[in-house]
C-alpha cells in the first residue's frame, strides 16, 4: 500500500511538470530524470542512478543486469518484477523495461528496494528525496558477487554451504511465507488475551527454511522476507520467473468455529493443487483464498477461471510431483511435530495455481489450539519444523535426480 502511494505521489508530481528524482549525496544535490513507465507509475533510468550514486550498472548478459554500491550487488532483469540482493528478493509491483537503449527500473526500487537492501540510503517521502549518507555497502555480510547463470530471469540467491550435496546443488527452490502486511491471516489462540498471527509465524519459519536449505547448497527465493502484502498471483509468477524447481508456502491453521471443540483442533497437513474432496479441505482453501480481499487491483469475482485451471492441471505432470513432495514432507514432520499427521490433501489453492513447478502448501499446525501456538512461536521448534521440511525437499530432488539419471524424467 505504502509503494503505491508513493508511486501515485510521484505520478501526480511528473503530470505538474517535475520530471526528477532528486538525489542528495552528502551536501550536494542532484537530479535524476523519470520517465512514466509504461505499464502505470513512473520509472528511473537505472544506469543515471548509479552514476549519481557513485555506483556502477552493470549488464551481465541478455537481459540481466545489477547495480555496484560498494559492496553492495542488487540484481534485476528486463521483464523481471523483483530486485535480489544476497539472501533477500523483494517484489516490485511492474517490470524493469528497456526503452531506446537504456535499462529503467521502477521507482519502487528507489523507494524500497534500495533503502533496504543497501547501508547509507534512505528516501524520504516528505521530501520526495532519495538520499546518500555515511558510507554505502552491503546490510548482510552474505552478498552475492557471481556473475547470474540463469536465462530469461533473475538469478536468485545461490548460497554457499559446505554440506552442499552434488545432486541437487543447481536447483532452486522458492519459499513463500504466507500472508503479510495489512493481511495477518489467522489469529490465535482461541481465548487467548494474547494474539499471535499467522503472517508472523509463517516468516519466522521461512527464514529459517531459506537457511537450512541454503546450508543444503540449494539455491532459494523468498516471495516475501519482510511484513509486506504479495499476491497471491504474484507469489506463483515469482516462483516462476526465478525458474524454481519447487515451492513451498508455509501456512498456519485454525479450526473452524463451528466444530464441537474448535481450540482442541490439532495436527499437521500438506495440501498440493487439485479439486477439494472433503468439506474441510475446501474451508482451508477458502480460508487461505480469503487473502485476495486484501488485493484491490485483482478481480475476486466467483466467474475467474481458478476451477478450469485445477482440472488442466489435473492433467499435469506437476500434480504427482506435487502429491509427491507433500507425502515427504508429511513423512518428516510425523518425526518432529507433537500433534497428529492429518494426511496429505488436496484443495484449489490460488496461491499454487500460476506456480507451474512442484508446490505444496504446508499448514504447520494449529493457531488457534494454545499448545501448538506455544509451539510453533518458539524459535527452537521453528528451527525444527524448518530442518524438516528443507530436508524433504531435499530428498524430493534426491529422487527426482535419480530419475533423470536413468532417463525416465518427471512424467514417470
Amino acid at each position: 500500500m505504502l509503494t503505491a502511494l508513493l508511486l501515485a505521489a510521484c505520478a501526480c508530481q511528473v503530470a505538474a511538470g517535475s520530471l526528477s528524482l532528486r538525489v542528495r549525496v552528502g551536501t550536494a544535490t542532484r537530479q535524476v530524470a523519470i520517465a512514466t513507465h509504461p505499464d502505470g507509475g513512473v520509472a528511473v533510468r537505472a544506469d543515471l542512478l548509479a552514476k549519481v550514486l557513485g555506483a556502477q550498472f552493470v549488464a551481465d548478459g541478455l537481459d540481466r543486469y545489477h547495480l555496484q554500491l560498494a559492496d553492495s550487488r542488487i540484481d534485476v532483469a528486463v521483464g523481471g518484477r523483483f530486485a535480489i540482493a544476497g539472501a533477500d528478493t523483494m517484489p516490485l509491483p511492474v517490470a524493469v523495461y528497456r526503452a531506446n537503449g537504456h535499462v529503467y527500473v521502477p521507482f519502487a526500487f528507489v523507494t524500497d528496494a534500495l533503502p533496504q537492501m543497501a547501508i547509507g540510503l534512505i528516501y524520504d517521502s516528505e521530501r520526495s528525496e532519495l538520499r546518500q549518507f555515511g558510507s554505502a555497502g552491503p546490510r548482510r555480510a552474505n552478498v552475492r558477487t557471481a556473475a547470474p547463470t540463469r536465462s530469461n530471469a533473475e538469478a536468485p540467491l545461490r548460497a554457499p554451504s559446505s554440506n552442499t550435496r552434488s545432486a541437487v546443488r543447481n536447483r532452486v527452490v522458492v519459499v513463500d511465507a504466507g500472508h503479510g502486511g495489512p493481511d495477518n491471516g489467522m489469529s490465535g489462540p482461541i481465548g487467548a488475551p494474547r494474539k499471535i498471527f499467522e503472517k508472523d509465524i509463517t516468516l519466522a519459519v521461512a527464514r529459517q527454511l531459506r537457511a537450512a536449505l541454503a546450508r543444503r547448497g540449494i539455491t532459494v527465493v523468498m516471495t516475501r522476507t519482510s511484513d509486506t502484502l504479495i499476491a497471491l498471483t504474484d507469489r506463483g509468477r515469482i516462483a516462476n520467473e526465478a525458474k524454481g524447481d519447487l515451492f513451498m508456502s508455509v501456512h498456519v491453521n485454525a479450526a473452524n468455529p463451528r466444530w464441537t471443540r474448535p481450540g482442541s483442533a490439532r495436527g499437521f497437513e500438506t495440501y498440493f493443487l487439485a479439486e477439494a474432496k472433503t468439506e474441510d479441505e475446501r474451508r482451508v482453501a477458502a480460508m487461505e483464498n480469503e487473502s485476495i480481499r486484501f488485493e484491490t487491483s485483482v478481480d475476486a469475482s466467483r466467474d475467474d477461471p481458478l476451477g478450469f485451471i485445477i482440472r488442466d492441471m489435473a492433467q499435469n505432470e506437476h500434480l504427482r510431483e506435487s502429491a509427491r513432495l507433500a507425502e515427504l514432507v508429511q513423512r518428516g514432520l510425523a518425526a518432529v511435530h507433537p500433534g497428529p499427521n492429518r494426511g496429505v490433501k488436496q484443495a484449489g489453492f490460488r496461491v499454487l495455481v500460476n506456480s507451474f513447478m512442484p508446490a505444496v502448501l504446508v499448514e504447520i499446525g494449529f493457531g488457534s489450539n494454545p499448545a501448538e501456538s506455544a509451539y510453533m512461536t518458539d524459535p527452537d521448534r521453528q528451527r525444527t519444523l524448518a530442518e524438516t521440511l528443507a530436508d524433504a525437499a531435499v530428498s524430493y530432488l534426491e529422487q527426482y535426480e535419480r530419475k533423470v539419471g536413468n532417463g525416465s524424467g518427471r512424467n514417470q
